[in-house]
């Protein structure tokens, strides 16, 4: 088969534990023919077809020069097997846009994956408002005297920003309020921007659960991460410590009844987040930690992937 990857530049991958190049690596173990892209090198015009100016690389083994490119070329989307957007976040107003080429090459007869209209309505952290059966309380608005009532009625609270990943800029205010107005007019901008307010759950202290869905069935194991020293946030980027773990009941029941639902939307990989049983984000862009939940337990969840994938494009 032959797949292209819409993704971040290659030379800034971590491959230790890159979960795109990790998809990479399992398919070109099993024969398939790799190619990578940026969303900015997606193009249209009138009479044609999307069509992006993609490298073919070939995977080294190297840990430090990881690829090869055997050639850059243009070629239409439509003439891959499988086009997989896995482009990092923020979720602005580009990537928008690079869902809307996608989506024109899907009519064209291209298979994305995630489906792009599916990406665009399940931002990550506005999609758990379909299931608040799963989630701690949660605020979504501008207004500054919404956050200080909710913050009123709970007490300790989680600030963060609809567009952020990896930790970026989210903030705990505790009974004292100490910071709050501060905190508010940083992420509303003054009301011109909205943000998030969840309730604190304290069992943060044991790890903030990236549980898998492939194809609609959860992961076995999931990457509980850890909060170091003082540092609220269990975000590997933030410094959090990635333990990988068996599912609890609390996850598998989450993963059960959300799972199907957006596969059946069109969204092959999904990340969920997890604390203390409790659901905080929906995964859609680029979820991660393939690696770190293979490399602990053994659990291959690359060949999951590569095998819901094969199975996706087969069907089609």
């Amino acid at each position: 088969m032959n797949f292209l990857f819409v993704a971040d530049p290659l030379d800034l991958f971590k491959t230790y534990k890159d979960t795109t190049f990790s998809m990479m690596r399992e398919a070109q173990r099993r024969g398939h023919r790799i190619a990578a892209c940026l969303p900015q090198d997606l193009g249209w015009r009138s009479g044609g077809v999307v069509e992006a100016e993609v490298l073919r690389i070939t995977l080294t083994g190297d840990a430090k020069d990881w690829y090869t490119v055997d050639v850059r070329e243009r070629v239409a989307l439509k003439d891959f097997d499988a086009v997989l957007m896995r482009k990092d976040p923020p979720f602005d107003a580009e990537y928008i846009y690079a869902t809307h080429l996608l989506e024109q090459a899907e009519r064209e007869g291209a298979r994305v994956v995630n489906k792009p209209r599916a990406l665009r309505d399940h931002p990550e952290k506005l999609a758990i408002m379909e299931f608040p059966e799963f989630t701690t309380p949660t605020l979504v608005t501008r207004s500054d005297a919404a956050v200080r009532a909710f913050h009123a009625e709970h007490g300790d609270i989680i600030l963060k920003p609809l567009d952020g990943m990896g930790g970026m800029g989210i903030f705990r205010v505790k009974q004292d309020a100490l910071n709050l107005g501060s905190i508010i007019e940083t992420l509303n901008k003054g009301g011109a921007e909205t943000i998030m307010v969840q309730r604190f759950v304290p069992e943060i202290s044991q790890g903030d659960k990236r549980v898998l869905v492939i194809a609609g069935q959860p992961v076995p194991y999931c990457l509980a991460r850890i909060p170091q020293g003082t540092e609220v946030r269990g975000n590997l980027a933030a410094g959090g410590k990635g333990v990988a773990q068996p599912l609890s009941a609390d996850d598998r029941r989450i993963a059960e009844a959300i799972g199907p639902k957006l596969f059946a939307r069109g969204l092959l990989l999904i990340g969920l987040d997890v604390i203390g049983g409790s659901l905080t984000e929906i995964n859609v862009t680029s979820p991660t930690c393939f690696q770190e939940i293979h490399d602990q337990t053994g659990c291959d969840v690359p060949a999951l992937f590569v095998d819901a994938l094969e199975a996706q494009v087969k069907a089609a």
